[in-house]
């Protein structure tokens, strides 16, 4: 749409009967389908070749555990990821590659809205073309698209959003509203973060306008539809006095520092380096570009959200979904950059290292035991490494504890990725159910006080943390994944103890920790 304050409409342009008076349509592009639709389905194809590879990630393997326990809310998540986990498996096998269907079609879906959002900012075939191909082939849309994890999906709630938030500046269309508010709700049944989104969307507008918008009877329709859609896990934080917070003031203690010195340089590495200069150009396009006016709000809200994060001192990750709604708007500037042929090969030549590079970083091409090549920078290739491992090593420090003592032992770990490990892979081996304090695991229960027998305690660090807990205990193993993978578990100690230094139900809550 275009602000009748900024002049009158362009010749041709009509006024829709549904939108304001002061918004006139703005033509948009035929949408390049068959292009785009090859990459998404190429994207798709490449995901799902390599989705069985490695093994779970500790997160997926937490998602399995916490969907067997159905709840409105886990003390550091919502619950949509953990049913999609659940639900996925159940059609398509409980494998790494059953699960990741899940990741793989979000992933492909947002490339598709990605190039949307290109052609709603006004960029012709061409455009969104490049828009689809820098999003397939970015590192992080990569990494989150390989593995179910909750930014995969808020990756995919973001750049909806955002692409029914330009639809709706174009249009001036209120009852875009209510498709906002259904997309918003279903954000925060995956992950809080769209909040900090929807106030750098809000405030942006506010002050750069066009602010018709937001005096829509439709807006009250949309928030509406976001609480109901959200309220039974807000109710469900509320009931359990907002853990959610208690996590994330947790990452911001123990990593703040770090995430705010690494945020700038992550942000041009995590979506390529290559990339840069087209999101940039999307930036000043935005800004800049008269015809596009009407968006101006979407560039201002990239720093805003940009300074939310560090204040909170969030992951640098926290942002690359806005960001990836710049890059789109920078490719029609290239598009009409690459109408001279010469500068053709240039671009091509830059995308084939694009691939190479995002590949090498993202997706499960090395052998496992060359992954700190690229642990560094995603570490999370590393933790799909050395669960069976982990859980072989514990199966046979509990094979040495005497057979008529195991009734009454437990096994207890350190984290929510052990334990998780242990469910998966502790049955062939007999193993008993494990136990943790660790985030959702605290909720799901202490073992009988009747379980007075050893522990056997994996990955806790430091002999006083044990003594506090646990009574003569003494080291008796380590994990080694095989694969020289310097990853979490990697080295990590597992220890016999004779009993508990209380009952289990006197001790659980001084075990719970984020």
């Amino acid at each position: 749409m275009i602000n009748s304050d900024l002049g009158p409409p362009p010749a041709g342009a009509s006024v829709p009967a549904t939108g304001p008076a002061k918004f006139a349509t703005v033509p948009v592009a035929a949408f390049a389908y068959v292009p785009v639709v090859a990459i998404v389905s190429a994207l798709a194809g490449v995901l799902t070749a390599l989705s069985w590879r490695y093994g779970f990630h500790r997160d997926e393997l937490y998602f399995l555990v916490a969907g067997d326990h159905p709840a409105w809310g886990y003390v550091d998540q919502p619950p949509l990821t953990p049913i999609v986990a659940r639900a996925t498996t159940a059609v398509f096998g409980d494998t790494p590659a059953g699960l990741r269907v899940a990741s793989t079609l979000a992933c492909a879906v947002t490339v598709l809205v990605v190039a949307l959002v290109a052609r709603e900012l006004r960029g012709g075939r061409r455009a969104q073309v490049i828009a689809a191909f820098s999003a397939a082939t970015s590192v992080f849309v990569l990494a989150v698209g390989h593995m179910v994890s909750t930014s995969t999906f808020d990756m995919l709630a973001w750049v909806v959003i955002a692409w029914l938030a330009l639809r709706l500046l174009r249009t001036g269309d209120g009852r875009l509203w209510v498709a906002m508010g259904a997309a918003v709700g279903l954000a925060l049944e995956n992950k809080y973060l769209v909040g900090i989104l929807v106030a750098a969307l809000l405030v942006a507008q506010l002050a750069l306008g066009p602010r018709q918008v937001l005096r829509s009877r439709w807006l009250g329709v949309g928030v509406v539809i976001a609480a109901v859609v959200a309220g039974p896990n807000l109710w469900w934080q509320a009931a359990h006095g907002w853990p959610e917070f208690t996590v994330a003031s947790g990452i911001s203690a123990d990593d703040g520092l770090e995430n705010r010195l690494l945020f700038l340089p992550m942000q041009i590495v995590y979506l390529s380096p290559l990339f840069v200069p087209i999101w940039i150009a999307g930036f000043l396009r935005l800004w800049r570009d008269p015809e596009l006016r009407w968006a101006r709000a979407m560039a201002l809200a990239y720093p805003l959200l940009c300074a939310l994060v560090l204040l909170a001192g969030g992951k640098p990750y926290y942002a690359l979904p806005l960001l990836l709604v710049l890059l789109a708007a920078g490719c029609e500037p290239v598009a009409r950059w690459m109408r001279d042929r010469r500068r053709v090969w240039t671009v091509v030549a830059a995308g084939a290292v694009t691939i190479m590079v995002s590949g090498l970083f993202s997706l499960p091409v090395l052998p496992p035991n060359a992954l700190s090549v690229v642990n560094a920078i995603n570490k999370e290739q590393g933790e799909q490494v050395g669960w069976p491992e982990l859980t072989s090593a514990v199966a046979a420090q509990w094979a040495a504890i005497p057979a008529e003592q195991r009734s009454r032992a437990v096994i207890f770990t350190a984290n929510y990725g052990e334990a998780s490990a242990l469910v998966r892979y502790g049955p062939r081996y007999n193993l008993p159910m494990p136990y943790s304090g660790h985030m959702s695991y605290a909720d799901w229960g202490p073992p009988s006080d009747a379980a007075d027998g050893p522990v056997l305690v994996v990955g806790l660090q430091g002999d006083d943390a044990s003594e506090q807990f646990f009574t003569g205990c003494r080291q008796v193993g380590r994990v080694d994944n095989g694969e020289g993978v310097d990853n979490e578990e990697q080295n990590a100690q597992i220890a016999l103890c004779s009993g508990t230094a209380k009952p289990w139900s006197a001790l659980w809550s001084g075990l719970r920790h984020y």
